[in-house]
């Protein structure tokens, strides 16, 4: 094969991974889509919104954007959520809207095959795993992938429109 036809199909098999942001929430590894990803900043002291969900911290004023922040440890209700120097803000941008989520820590950026992710379990009402797009084996460890754009539309946040999302 030549060096042309070994690009192209080296080519062919990136573009059909998927990069993913992954962070660590507590002990477990979660996967965003990298395309969603605006930047990634320190945890700064928020805006309080009143009468707001705990786990919407409050909003930032970014570069004259306000940004609602959402702890995705309390959202997840994770028992223990402390705000140290490895506490990030990821800022996403999602169905045209600016969000940053808090996570414990960025790890790295990876790239998934679809035959990589498995479908999330069904743990019936107990467990709401809408926002769960799969689950992915790497090594030793175990990548919980977020499905970020669901998890935004979720009626409770109130951030995008049933009609604007559609």
């Amino acid at each position: 094969m030549s060096n042309v036809g070994k690009i192209r199909q080296e080519e062919q098999v990136t573009a059909e991974k998927r990069e993913l942001l992954t962070f660590r929430l507590g002990e477990e590894e979660y996967g965003i889509d990298i395309l969603k990803v605006q930047e990634i900043r320190r945890y700064e002291s928020v805006t309080r919104i009143a009468n707001a969900p705990d786990f919407v911290k409050g909003v930032i004023n970014m570069r004259g954007t306000i940004v609602p922040i959402l702890d995705l440890r309390i959202k997840f209700r994770f028992a223990d959520v402390t705000y140290d120097d490895f506490t990030v803000v990821v800022i996403l941008n999602v169905d045209e809207r600016v969000i940053g989520i808090v996570v414990d820590a960025v790890s790295d950026v990876i790239a998934l095959a679809p035959e990589d992710v498995r479908d999330a379990p069904e743990f019936g009402a107990q467990l709401d795993t809408d926002y769960l797009e799969g689950l992915a084996s790497m090594d030793e460890r175990m990548l919980i992938i977020v499905d970020i754009e669901a998890l935004v539309r979720a009626p409770e946040l109130g951030l995008i429109d049933a009609e604007s999302a559609a």
